[in-house]
């Protein structure tokens, strides 16, 4: 892990693949539906999370299929997730298409996962922060489903609230979805996960 973290901040950083889990930091936050972006990286790591040098991220390095990916979360809250990210980004040299963004989505039915390339943010800050601070909406999005709040029940309220016992397949799911992406590709990731 020290050789990775040293060659990866030395003078020519590099990683091929960039999956990012949001969420905020803080105990406060750990076991909300906003963060099973965070849990979604928790899965995929053998190793715990370190700071990196220079960037507020924390992150750990996983191969898949022979590929170098690096595992991270903002140390920010989720609506300033952007800057952290696009920043580990250049410095990797890591391309939009090759960023792979794990988050919590209201427009899903608890517990589905889905994944796509771009599109809209749907109001999620997260999305919004990268989306901004990348210069485009072309990463790649393992979409983990919360559904949405009862009637009269705020949104804000509603994602910062516990999530339930049944989510822990899906950040199963989630974790799978990110290896298929990295070792076959999108489309043959939707075709395997879209069927769960």
């Amino acid at each position: 892990m020290k050789k990775f973290f040293a060659r990866l901040f030395g003078n020519q950083p590099t990683a091929d693949w960039l999956v990012v889990g949001l969420g905020n930091p803080g105990q406060r936050y750990a076991g909300t539906r906003h963060n099973v972006g965070y849990m979604g990286i928790d899965k995929l790591c053998d190793a715990p999370l370190k700071p990196l040098r220079g960037i507020n991220v924390t992150g750990a390095n996983l191969t898949i299929a022979g590929q170098n990916v690096l595992l991270v979360r903002a140390g920010t809250y989720m609506n300033n997730s952007g800057e952290p990210v696009a920043a580990l980004a250049h410095k990797t040299g890591v391309p939009a298409e090759k960023i792979i963004v794990l988050h919590d989505e209201l427009d899903l039915p608890a517990h589905k996962v889905r994944c796509k390339k771009g599109g809209n943010e749907n109001g999620h800050n997260g999305l919004k922060s990268l989306t901004q601070y990348l210069g485009t909406r072309d990463y790649l999005r393992v979409r983990i489903g919360i559904g949405r709040p009862a009637k009269g029940t705020p949104i804000p309220d509603y994602v910062l609230s516990n999530v339930d016992e049944g989510v822990e397949p899906a950040i199963d799911t989630a974790a799978e979805a990110v290896r298929l992406i990295v070792e076959k590709g999108l489309a043959a990731a939707q075709n395997q996960i879209h069927t769960k």
